[in-house]
This record gives C-alpha cells, sequence and structure tokens, in this order.
C-alpha cells in the first residue's frame, strides 16, 4: 500500500503548473479532471471551533494555561477536534469546503507573552516557554489524534518572534539576540515539534533581524526546517507574503515576493501574492521543481487527512457532539480550573444566603466570556446569571459605569447611583471589573485603533476606576473579580478589598464556573501565565525585544502578584523532594479544610529563575500523596513552589 507522501507525489504528477500553483493559495480551487474537490485552508480553534455557528466555547487560551493541567487541556482539544470533525462530516456533503468548514486549523497560538500591552496576548499560554510547550503538546496531540489519519491540523503560530506591536506588525523588524531567539522566542516551538509533530506552522508579519519571518533563509530553511527537523507544511500569515515588498521594502514586487517565500519553504499563502508565481517561474526565480515540493507537502498533508478516502476513522463523528452535555461539563470543569484566587480574607467561600450586590460592566456582557477567535455557544453563562442562579438570597444587579467611555451625556442613564444602592442593600459586593476583547485585541479588532489592539498601560479604565471608589465608600465587603486576558495593576484591590479574583476571559460556562469557586463548589486551583506587575514604567519600551527585565524570569522589580502565583481555599506543604532520572518525588500534604488540587511547580534556581517542571494533583483534606514531577532537565539548584 502507497504512502501518503506517495500517493500525493502521484497525484500532483499529474498536475499543470497552473493547477499547481492554484493549490498553493488557501482557497484552493477543485481539479475536476483529476477528482480534486475545491478546499479552503483557513480554519481556527484557538479555544473551540471558531467562526463556523455553533460550538462549545472553551475559555481563552491564556485561561486554560492558568489551569496548569495538561490533562485537561488534551481532554479539552480531544472535545475541539471532536466538534471540527462532525462539522467537516457534513460540510463536505456540499462537495467542498468554505472558509472555516475545513480540517485545517491554524491553532495553537505559541509566542511567548513577553509585554503585557500586547494585546493579542490572551490567545497565548503565558510568558514562560517550558508552560507554552506543555500547553501547547497537549493541545496539539488532543487535536491531530493518534489514529491512522490526522483527525485534525494543528498549526503552531506565529512563526516567530511576534509580540506587537500590532499596529506596526506588517512593516516591523524584531531585532533578538541568539540567547533570547532559542531560549525563549523559539523554544516552544521546537519544543512542540519534537513531542507532538504538529502539521504545519504558520509564519509571522514581522521581520527577524531583518529578514521576513514568511520568506526568511535563516529562519525557515536553516532553522525551522534543518535544525529542528521540521517535516511538514508552513503557511503564511494572511496578506504577510504581500507585505514583503508593500512594508518591508526586502523584494520589489508580488512575484519577487512569492518567489522569496516559496524557495525559503513557505508552501501556502493565505492571501493573492502566489497567484503570481507563473510569472516567478517564467522569469527564472524560483523552479516548477520548487513548486511541485511544495503542492507535494500539501496534498500530503490532505490524504492524511482521510480526505480522499473512506475509511477514516473520524468519518463516523455524529453532529450530535457539538455543544454536548459532555462537552459543556468539560467546559465548566476548565474555566473553574483556571479561575486564580489572588487574595482572600477568610470571606471565601461565600455564603449564598448573603444578599448580594452584582456590580460592573463585566457582570452580565457576554463578550468577556467569548474572548476572540471563538465560536457561538447556544447557551451560556454571564458571570451575572451564573452567580445569581447558585445564590439562595436576592441578588441585585448595577451595571454602575460604561465600559470604558467616560463621557455621559445629560441624557444619557447616569448608572453611578444606582450601583451604590445596589452596594447599600447588599451584605456583600461582587465587583466584576476589567476588560473586554474590544480593548486588548488584534489589529483592526480592538477600538483602541491607533495601538492596534495593543494597551497603552496597566490601568483599569477610568470609568470603572470611579465607579470602584465609589463603591469603597459604601464600606461594604468586598469580592473583587478582574475579567482580563492579561495583567491589570491591581495593587488597590490587593490592599483594600476583601478577595480578588483573576477571571481570564472563562467561556461559555464562565458564570456557572465562577459561582462554583466563589460560592466553594470548586476550590480555586489556578496560577497565573503572566506576571501581574504594576505599571508599564517598570518595562522597557514596547518595541524593545530583549527579554532583559521582562517576565518573571528576568524582571528585577517589585510586582502585585508573580507568575505561577494563585491561592486555595486549603493549605498544603511538602517534604522528601528529592530528584532521580529526570523526575523529582515529593510527598504533598492537604493540611487545610477542603478537598482540593494544589500545582507544584519546580524552578531551576541555578541561574535565573526558570520553570522546568510542573504537574497539578487532588489531594482530600488531610490526606498526603506521593507526587512525581515530570522535569525538563537535572538542575543544580532547584526550588518548589505549591
Amino acid at each position: 500500500m502507497k504512502s501518503f507522501r506517495e500517493r500525493a507525489k502521484e497525484l500532483v504528477g499529474k498536475m499543470t503548473l497552473a493547477e499547481k500553483i492554484s493549490q498553493m493559495c488557501y482557497d484552493a480551487p477543485a481539479i475536476e479532471r483529476l477528482g480534486v474537490p475545491a478546499y479552503n485552508w483557513w480554519n481556527e480553534c484557538l479555544h473551540g471551533v471558531a467562526r463556523s455557528g455553533v460550538a462549545t466555547v472553551f475559555p481563552q487560551a491564556i485561561a486554560m494555561a492558568a489551569s496548569f493541567n495538561t490533562e485537561l487541556m488534551h481532554e479539552v482539544a480531544t472535545a475541539i477536534s471532536d466538534e471540527a470533525r462532525a462539522k467537516y462530516n457534513e460540510y463536505r456533503k456540499f462537495g467542498s469546503t468554505l472558509i472555516y468548514q475545513g480540517l485545517t486549523f491554524w491553532s495553537p497560538n505559541i509566542n511567548i507573552f513577553r509585554d503585557p500591552r500586547w494585546g493579542r496576548g490572551h490567545e497565548t499560554y503565558g510568558e514562560d516557554p517550558y508552560l507554552t510547550g506543555e500547553m501547547g503538546v497537549a493541545f496539539i496531540k488532543g487535536l491531530q489524534g493518534d489514529g491512522k489519519y490526522r483527525k485534525v491540523d494543528a498549526t503552531i503560530k506565529h512563526y516567530a518572534v511576534h509580540s506587537g506591536p500590532e499596529s506596526k506588525r506588517h512593516s516591523f523588524d524584531a531585532r533578538v539576540n541568539d540567547k533570547d531567539l532559542y531560549e525563549t522566542y523559539l523554544w516552544a516551538f521546537k519544543y512542540c515539534i519534537d513531542n507532538a509533530k504538529p502539521s504545519a506552522v504558520m509564519g509571522a508579519y514581522n521581520r527577524i533581524n531583518g529578514e521576513p519571518a514568511c520568506a526568511s533563509k535563516t529562519y525557515l530553511k536553516k532553522v525551522l526546517f534543518e535544525e529542528f527537523g521540521f517535516d511538514g507544511y508552513v503557511v503564511s500569515d494572511c496578506g504577510a507574503i504581500c507585505d514583503i515588498n508593500n512594508h518591508h521594502k526586502v523584494t520589489a514586487n508580488y512575484a519577487e515576493s512569492a518567489a522569496l517565500a516559496v524557495n525559503n519553504g513557505c508552501h501556502l499563502n493565505c492571501g493573492d501574492a502566489y497567484k503570481w508565481l507563473k510569472t516567478a517561474v517564467a522569469s527564472g526565480l524560483v523552479s516548477e521543481e520548487t513548486i511541485t515540493e511544495a503542492v507535494e507537502r500539501l496534498f500530503e498533508a490532505r490524504f492524511r487527512l482521510g480526505m480522499f478516502d473512506d475509511d477514516c476513522e473520524y468519518d463516523n463523528i455524529p453532529y450530535e457532539v457539538i455543544e454536548c452535555e459532555k462537552h459543556r461539563e468539560l467546559n465548566r470543569k476548565m474555566a473553574a480550573e483556571s479561575i486564580v484566587l489572588l487574595k482572600n480574607d477568610g470571606i471565601l467561600p461565600l455564603d449564598p444566603g448573603k444578599t448580594i450586590a452584582v456590580i460592573g460592566p463585566n457582570a452580565d456582557d457576554i463578550s468577556v466570556l467569548l474572548g476572540n477567535y471563538n465560536g457561538t455557544p447556544s447557551r451560556y453563562s454571564t458571570l451575572l446569571q451564573g452567580i445569581r442562579d447558585a445564590a439562595s438570597s436576592r441578588v441585585i444587579y448595577a451595571r454602575g459605569c460604561k465600559m470604558f467611555d467616560d463621557t455621559i451625556n445629560s441624557w444619557e442613564e447616569n448608572p453611578t447611583r444606582e450601583a451604590i444602592i445596589a452596594a447599600q442593600k447588599s451584605d456583600v459586593v461582587i465587583l466584576c471589573m476589567g476588560l473586554n476583547p474590544s480593548m486588548e485585541g488584534e489589529e483592526g479588532d480592538a477600538y483602541n485603533g491607533a495601538l492596534g489592539g495593543d494597551k497603552a498601560d496597566l490601568e483599569l479604565p477610568p470609568s470603572q476606576k470611579r465607579l470602584y471608589e465609589e463603591i469603597k465608600k459604601v464600606g461594604k465587603p468586598i469580592i473583587f473579580v478582574n475579567v482580563s486576558g492579561s495583567c491589570i495593576n491591581l495593587s488597590d484591590q490587593d490592599r483594600n478589598c476583601n478577595a480578588v479574583i483573576q477571571c481570564f476571559y472563562p467561556g461559555a460556562e464562565g458564570g456557572n464556573a465562577l459561582a462554583d469557586v466563589i460560592f466553594g463548589k470548586a476550590n480555586p486551583s489556578g496560577r497565573l501565565p503572566v506576571t501581574f506587575y504594576k505599571s508599564v514604567d517598570d518595562l522597557p519600551p514596547f518595541e524593545d525585544y530583549s527579554m532583559e527585565n521582562r517576565t518573571y524570569r528576568f524582571f528585577k522589580g517589585d510586582v502585585v502578584y508573580p507568575f505561577g502565583y494563585g491561592l486555595s481555599y486549603s493549605t498544603f506543604e511538602y517534604r522528601d523532594d528529592k530528584i532521580c532520572g529526570g523526575e523529582m518525588a515529593l510527598t504533598v500534604k492537604n493540611t487545610g479544610k477542603y478537598d482540593g488540587k494544589v500545582v507544584i511547580k519546580v524552578y531551576d534556581t541555578s541561574e535565573n529563575k526558570r520553570l522546568i517542571g510542573f504537574t497539578k494533583v487532588h489531594i482530600d483534606k488531610s490526606e498526603s500523596r506521593q507526587v512525581e514531577v515530570k522535569l525538563l532537565y537535572e538542575p543544580e539548584k532547584y526550588m518548589i513552589e505549591l
């Protein structure tokens, strides 16, 4: 029986040059004479099947990273790929697939969240390369499956050295030294390639040390293919090939840009630059043999996905798996494990019989559940709905202020007084503030167009700050719930609120999960995947790609909450730690009053602090457990955090 590669070679060998070039565009047309249906390569599943109607919307990527639970991440990705296959199985009955209907997914985003101003940081797994690598591997394996065929294709992005500024990404040159390049920016890419074999890599918009990322001889040909041994296909970010001549000014025209990209290993173009490849071949800029090799890689992927066979083990996944009860339960579990308890003076878990005021612009906003690159839930629970459904006494709601617009015209509602009244009539206030996905996101998505979706600072919007100060004056206990995909300065909340909770964009079950944590149905076990700084004034300039004084590994100042931080309703302690054969063994005891999960983190402290191992385990109250933690390597010096 012929291999997928042999079958691809045979099929591509029957194509004309024009037909081959047509297949290198993301919206590849049919080749009817060869029985090749039209196929659109562009699909998304950052935290659930996206942009294709109803699907289970899991917590945003940064939230799932906060779970520090790779096993749960694998379950989530398996559920996502089940829903992806179920949708594809129905879509293909139309004879072709349109955008967001195929099996080739441009997820996950494994860029390092190096600076809290980057608007797309919430698409990532945080600031640590090892955490990013481990969560990425779990996600990729869950997507791609382990059968004869690939379940779906996972695409790791954006390769490479890509994390803002969004407004300059089409022309920006990220300058980085080799140490930071290999230890930070490329590390998770290599780790995922070594341990999960992702089908594809997406190139970034920016240049890297002068070379366009989607057409770099150094970083594609030499590093990705030769050094890292990547054996899949590369797709450009959308419009990135046209940027090479339009904005980077590295080439003179589209034909030169397309040839440069293909010659250096970019096989598939999201955009229309590759329509110039016929001109490039005629001009001697790229050979037909190079075109052929690229198309063979693309068809090997399609054969591997079972698109041309009738015995694929995933063809019978039924449509009924989409947003099924099992996936909704899994969603709620992941959301609860992603919530991070940052402060608790004993007010939590909260007595559900108290009169509760739920105040703030994020309390009843569906957008904060969904993040970006999201699907559409048919059922969802906002933070207010979750709290109201779980409480046994009165819940009073007041929006309190606009999200970020501080102007109120004379004829408009002024909701501040309503919020003050709600606080006065309550026993406890749950303040739901922070950001929403329109305030931090991709170029073109966010309201702050001048910054392209990036943040100018780490502060709450002025409208929310004013409301916060007014509610403090009422004098009732405050549980502050910060909803954001990134770091916010919570210094005042840490000083003055009774409890502080970080709720990253938590998915369709976010409200139920938050209520589970607040009322003690779930013991909080999330940990911060990013540092919570006090101010951008403590950080280097945003455009500086040196890692000096960035992230927990290199930052020299004081922070509000460190990377890896998170509280529980219980307490844990460890003893008898020892390292043997690449693993750490230790005994962990739950010394508190509640059953709960604990994250054991091991850091190398020989030079800079560096995460080299973690695991998450459930331990009942008063129970001791022997725990083993897989380590990246055996350190000379180390520290353990629970």
